[in-house]
């Protein structure tokens, strides 16, 4: 378990990580993004 934190950290400090993160970040800020990534995240867990 240890080793895949550590490589989640270290892809999130490279920058194609930093990239994603940033990515993630501004589609979290918009409310249709993340109208949307509720909605799925709600059928995921069997809600609706």
């Amino acid at each position: 378990m240890a080793n895949i934190l550590d490589r989640i950290k270290q892809f999130a400090r490279s920058p194609q990580g930093r990239r994603a993160v940033e990515q993630a970040r501004r589609a979290a800020a918009d409310p249709r993004k993340r109208a949307q990534a509720q909605r799925l995240l709600g059928k995921l867990r069997g809600r609706r």
